[in-house]
């Protein structure tokens, strides 16, 4: 069991309280999941901003300081900016964000430091331990922007580490929260891997974060992404996919594992349980419905 909650706002005056939204989204879907969470924030200020690339790194045992003077010395990067949030580091540089990425990469090669999302809106936070805690810890409450996901894992079939935790991103600026378990996730593993992908994790959500990437790269826009990814997984499963101008969820055939979305002018949200959308304004005008089986629901901005 894990818990997904996500929003995105249409209503621009709500930007700066994006965190106040989220906030308690994320710690209403706790009890859901105790051993991990993460969020994906678009349009935070106090990681992204325009004309930048921002990539977000777990360094483990790498210091900060360490990264911090290396980068300075990459002269395709120009200004750096670094910002730690609790396990979680960003870098952002104006540049494009493969070379951000490339850059960081091969400083961190070989230590065991993972990247764990990139792009120019998205900023990737996760770590172990009680949700709200985290929450507390990345200082959520203060984000701003106009798009956010959060995810709250209880684990079943990999290790609780900082690394399974969601969001995975592994394209720039796409963002995957699952709650469910992928049947034949080793299977599409191995196809992926035979066309050159390469995996962070034994995570089967990470699978099917990787396949939509491949799946995007190869022309297809994110609802037939999903489309695909529905007739190639077995397993039960809800999704919530965004990209720097989507929001999608969509749900295996049976629709076992609870979603619930609300939409009103002012914003579209999705989570696991209504508890989790309860405080958002105008809740009692949304429109509420729960997602039907295999059927994509993608809002664009």
């Amino acid at each position: 069991m894990c818990g997904i909650v996500g929003i995105q706002l249409r209503d621009e005056t709500l930007y700066p309280n994006l965190g106040a939204l989220l906030t308690p989204m994320l710690c209403h879907a706790a009890h859901r999941g105790p051993d991990s969470a993460g969020v994906g924030l678009y349009g935070d200020a106090r990681y992204t901003r325009p004309g930048f690339s921002s990539i977000s790194v777990l360094l483990g045992e790498v210091e900060v300081s360490q990264v911090t003077t290396a980068l300075a010395r990459d002269r395709d990067l120009g200004a750096v900016e670094v910002t730690a949030a609790g396990p979680t580091t960003v870098i952002r540089a104006a540049t494009e964000p493969w070379t951000l990425e490339r850059g960081v990469a091969e400083i961190l090669d070989g230590t065991g430091a993972i990247i764990i999302g990139r792009g120019r809106e998205l900023a990737v936070l996760k770590g172990t331990g009680d949700p709200s805690a985290l929450a507390a810890t990345f200082d959520l409450t203060r984000a701003t922007g106009y798009q956010g996901i959060a995810h709250t894992r209880m684990a079943t079939e990999s290790a609780v580490t900082s690394a399974h935790s969601h969001p995975f991103s592994v394209a720039a600026d796409l963002c995957l929260v699952h709650n469910g378990s992928f049947a034949n996730h080793a299977t599409i593993r191995r196809q992926l891997q035979a066309e050159g992908h390469v995996f962070d994790s034994d995570n089967d959500s990470e699978v099917g974060a990787r396949y939509l990437a491949h799946k995007l790269s190869e022309g297809s826009d994110l609802e037939k992404a999903l489309r695909q990814l529905c007739d190639e997984f077995d397993g039960f499963y809800t999704l919530l996919v965004t990209t720097a101008d989507s929001f999608a969820v969509v749900r295996d055939a049976i629709a076992c594992k609870p979603a619930v979305i609300a939409q009103t002018d002012s914003w579209v949200a999705m989570a696991s349980e209504y508890r989790s959308l309860a405080g958002l304004p105008g809740i009692d005008q949304a429109r509420l419905f729960e997602p039907e089986p295999e059927e994509v629901y993608l809002w664009q901005r």
